[in-house]
Order: C-alpha cells, then structure tokens, then sequence
C-alpha cells in the first residue's frame, strides 16, 4: 500500500487558538480550562475512554474539591468537570496528572485523538494511532480518528478525519474524510493502514487546515482501490448484553450530565463486578463487564434508580441537551429541566430530538427531527434540520410542549408547529 499523498500547501497563517467562550473551535484541556457561565470547564482526556475505578473516584473528588461536582460526559467519551476557579485548576490538574490523567501535549494538539466503541479489542492498534498523532506537532485539536471493528459494536455517525475499519487479523480498512463524507479503501495491513494514518496525519498539520475533509486529500491519496462504505455496526444500547461467560452493563447519564457522587456510584460497580475498567462511550454513557450476570443485574437496578438510563426504551436517550443556563454563558433557557419534559412528552413516539441553549449546538450538531434552539429566554423551533437552521417559529418552552404533546410522530410534528397557527 502506497501512503503517498500530496504536500498541502501553507495557509497564510496558522490556527489561532480562539479565545472567546462563546466561539466554537476551543477544546478544553487541564492545563487550559475553557470560561463558560458556571466557571471554568476542565476537560479530562480518557486513555482509550477508560478509567480504573481508583482513577474514576479521583476524577470525582477534583470535581468535589476543585470544581461544583458537575461532571459531562462527551460525545467523545471524555469527562469534563465544571465550576473549575482559576485559584483551583493548578491543583486539580496536579490531582489527576498523579493517577495518570494529565494532559499529553502542550502545543494544542489533540489529548486524544482516537474514538472507539465499547469493547473495543484492540488496544495495540488504537496506542499505535495515538504514538502517530503524538509525533505529529499543531495537529489541530479537533482531529479524531475512529476505529471500530467488524465484529463488534459501533460508533453510529461521527464526524472523523481517519476511520479504520478491522475486519480480520491483519486485515484494516482505511477511511479518509472528504467533502461528502468518508472515502473508504479496500483492505490493507495492519502496518501499512498506520503508515497511512501518520502520514494524513502530517499534511493535516502542514496545511493549516482545521479538518481533514477541508483537504479533500483523497483525490490523489489513494492506498488502495476505493470500496464501498462498509455496513454500519450496531449500537451498544442501555443495558444487559450477553458476551459468552461475561456480562456487559450499559448505561447513560441523561443528557450528558453526571455528577461526582454519580461517577462514585460507578466505581463502586466497577469494583463489585470485579470489571477491569470502566469504558466511557460515545453515547454519553459507561459500560461494565462482568463474570457474574446476576450481580450485573443488580448494578443496572442500582444505577437505574439513582438516575442513570439503564434501558433502550427511556425516553430521555432519544433526547440529546447541553448544560444551558445558567451554566453555560451563551444559553438562556435551562435546557436540562426542559429536556426532561420534553422526554417525557416524546415517550413511544420515536421522536428525536435536541434541546439547545443556542445556536451552535454542542450537544448534537446533527440533524433531529425537532430541534428547540434557546434565543433570549423562548425557543426557535427547527424541524428536521440543525441547530443553526433558520427557525421556523419561535415559542415559550411551555407552548412548544403543548404542541408536542399534540403531535405522536414526526410527520405530525409539522402540523403541531405550523407557522399559520401563531
């Protein structure tokens, strides 16, 4: 396999590292903490999305002692901790960097640039990615690549630059972003799909550019024959899983949020299922493996009632929301509370949706069937369209829920929210 690709040009000028809070683009760090409304937001960079239980509980108490105890789980499978003090992010990132969670770059560059699903079983593959991007300086920080496997769960869709695709012993799919999505090429081996990796890797950092996809640089890098998109994997929903003679638990926090007792509460779980870590996952969630279903069974009762989503069928895991106000600066309505209602109000429709504090839709940049954008305390209503769409019409949050509560599928929802009715 051919890594060769073309030499991006130098942009005019390089990245520059924003610096407003209300301006997407800034990724957070320890030793960079990001000002939002309720303080600074400190970004814990999970290895591989893992954390052992002592590395769980010491992430809750710097949130107890250095932040609000507020702790979100990304869609990246990261933890933040919220309500940071510039008088306190020196000792809680002296606190974590002590069991192994500190920052691993300094110039602004991803602390972690791989994403994979629950489960994941190739730890050699996804460290070798990680030493390829570390030895990539001014990489940008959003870079990402996913890696996933034929046999097991996926990721759904994720914006990355690279995908690797595992399909068999030595055998790799590569996957390189462009303007119209990922470009997938036939099957390579393991050591050439990493040479790959690095050297888009390189002209990602050379050429200035924020993505991959910017680049389009699959048009004359080409390792192998294109192929066909392979098939999307399933999901690893809330839940029991049978895996031969282990269990997995999966389990949500609404919305994203969890708090310092929440992730105690999983350590503790962690530690009783005699797990070997806890894996964070791209739907905001941690999964548990164990020897004893039984046991398992009682982890995800336990987890349920204290607040975590333990079944495919709750609601609120078809609702996606961000902190709001008045945690975060640019919000205005208190989108947890109303995501709440909302998900209650959507119960056994299959409706998705999104609850934003504003326009730039952090929670969930995507599409939704309906989308409530937070504008000056009202919401702008979007149907079937992002977060920074146009609104069709603006509403209180109790007149948006009066109409969805009229409405019981997504075609309804254009009558329930028709312009001719205001």
């Amino acid at each position: 396999m051919s890594t060769a690709c073309p030499t991006a040009p130098p942009s005019p000028g390089r990245r520059a590292l924003p610096e407003a809070p209300n301006r997407r683009g800034w990724c957070p760090s320890l030793a960079r903490p990001m000002p939002t409304g309720d303080g600074l937001l400190a970004r814990v960079h999970l290895p591989l999305g893992r954390l052992t239980a002592a590395q769980a509980r010491a992430v809750a108490e710097g949130a107890r002692r250095f932040g609000n105890g507020h702790i979100d789980v990304t869609a990246r499978a990261n933890l933040q901790i919220r309500g940071v003090t510039p008088e306190t992010r020196g000792p809680l990132a002296d606190h974590l960097a002590a069991v192994g969670l500190g920052d691993v770059r300094a110039d602004g560059g991803p602390q972690r640039l791989t994403l994979t699903p629950p489960l994941f079983d190739h730890d050699t593959l996804a460290d070798a990615v990680e030493a390829a991007g570390r030895a990539v300086p001014s990489l940008p920080a959003k870079t990402l690549v996913l890696l996933e496997a034929a046999d097991g769960f996926g990721l759904g869709a994720v914006e990355a630059d690279i995908a690797l695709r595992v399909l068999g012993p030595d055998r790799i799919a590569p996957a390189l972003a462009g303007s119209d999505g990922l470009v997938w090429f036939a099957p390579v081996s393991s050591t050439e799909a990493l040479a790959a990796v690095a050297e888009w890797l390189r002209a990602l950092a050379a050429s200035g550019a924020r993505r991959l996809r910017d680049l389009d640089l699959w048009r004359e890098a080409r390792p192998a024959d294109p192929m066909a998109a392979p098939a999307a994997l399933p999901p690893l929903t809330p839940g029991l899983h049978a895996l031969g003679d282990r269990t997995a638990l999966a389990v949500e926090a609404a919305f994203g949020r969890c708090t310092a007792d929440g992730l105690l509460h999983l350590a503790d779980w962690s530690e009783r299922l005699d797990a070997p870590h806890l894996t964070f996952s791209a739907t905001r969630g941690a999964v548990l493996v164990s020897p004893d279903r039984d046991a398992a069974r009682q982890a995800r009762d336990a987890l349920g009632a204290y607040g975590f989503i333990d079944a495919a069928e709750d609601p609120r895991g078809r609702v996606a929301a961000c902190p709001g106000a008045p945690a975060c600066a640019s919000g205005s309505t208190p989108t947890l509370a109303d995501a709440a209602r909302l998900a209650e109000a959507l119960r056994g429709s299959g409706i998705d949706a999104h609850v934003s504090g504003c326009a730039k839709g952090c929670a969930h940049p995507g599409s939704a069937a309906l989308t409530l954008v937070g504008r000056g305390g009202h919401y702008g209503i979007v149907l079937d369209g992002r977060p920074d769409a146009e609104p069709a019409i603006q509403l209180t949050f109790e007149a948006a829920l009066d109409r969805v509560r009229s409405a019981d599928s997504a075609t309804s929802l254009a009558h329930a929210f028709r312009i001719s009715d205001t």
